[in-house]
């Protein structure tokens, strides 16, 4: 991942407060295309609450929201949307009972010139995306209910993609998945990074950090503890940014 100048995403000064409480506090961080910034944390230091300023579940009281250098206004998240920003939580909001086509196009159906929905012209769109990022993937046809946690995963990422995504959002992808899976969804992570797209990867596994993400931005008591090159950083340093919030350039 090489820096340009200007970058895909720009944070700048972020801050809000719930009852009188600053969960984030005057932060600022930023995303390259084909770049993957972990945001790192104890629940409740800010980093969820941050990155969801940016897709639109919060407004932020102040600060500036910059896309490939422009000012945007992010209230809600038809606005982030509208800037190519998606967002995969935990959860998924995957429709179970669903299969992967109907839940790739949920909300956004393919209609054909009869007026009716045109399912196979979906499931041929969804077989395209899903050879690029996931060639394994076979189940088109069950319910998502049926798919193990990685292939869910595919899904998701594929509705994301598919739909012109530049920025992704991601809440630990690999919570509660085994080791096979979890490098299933790594590969695709990597996948989606060599095609360009930022990503911001909120993430608990420091291992997982330390594997897929180029600069690691740590948040504790809504402060930014630092943005650390992963690179020049090891497995300690990060981890006393999150403990101590102690910046390991304090040690030179």
């Amino acid at each position: 991942m090489t820096e340009p100048g200007t970058p895909l995403v720009n944070l700048k000064n972020i801050s809000i407060s719930f009852g009188g409480i600053k969960a984030v506090d005057d932060v600022s961080v930023d995303l390259y295309p084909g770049e993957v910034v972990g945001l790192l944390g104890h629940n409740g230091a800010g980093k969820s609450t941050l990155i969801k300023c940016l897709s639109g579940a919060y407004k932020a009281d102040s600060g500036e929201i910059f896309i490939n250098g422009d000012k945007v206004i992010i209230n809600n998240p038809r606005d982030a949307r509208d800037q190519n920003i998606e967002t995969i939580y935990q959860t998924l909001a995957l429709a179970d009972n669903l299969d992967a086509a109907s839940n790739l196009f949920l909300g956004r159906e393919l209609i054909s010139p009869s007026g009716f929905l045109d399912e196979s012209r979906m499931e041929a769109e969804t077989r395209k995306i899903m050879a690029r990022l996931n060639p394994n993937f076979q189940k088109f046809n069950e319910p998502v209910s049926a798919l193990s946690g990685g292939q869910r995963q595919s899904v998701a990422i594929a509705r994301a993609v598919y739909f012109d995504a530049k920025i992704l959002i991601m809440d630990e992808p690999t919570a509660a998945l085994g080791p096979q899976e979890s490098e299933m969804v790594s590969e695709l992570i990597k996948q989606l990074k060599k095609q360009g797209l930022g990503i911001f990867l909120i993430e608990h596994d420091i291992h997982n950090v330390m594997k897929l993400c180029d600069r690691a931005s740590v948040m504790k008591n809504g402060l930014l503890v630092g943005t650390e090159l992963i690179g020049d950083v090891t497995e300690d340093d990060i981890l006393s940014m999150i403990i101590l919030g102690k910046n390991p350039k304090a040690k030179i």
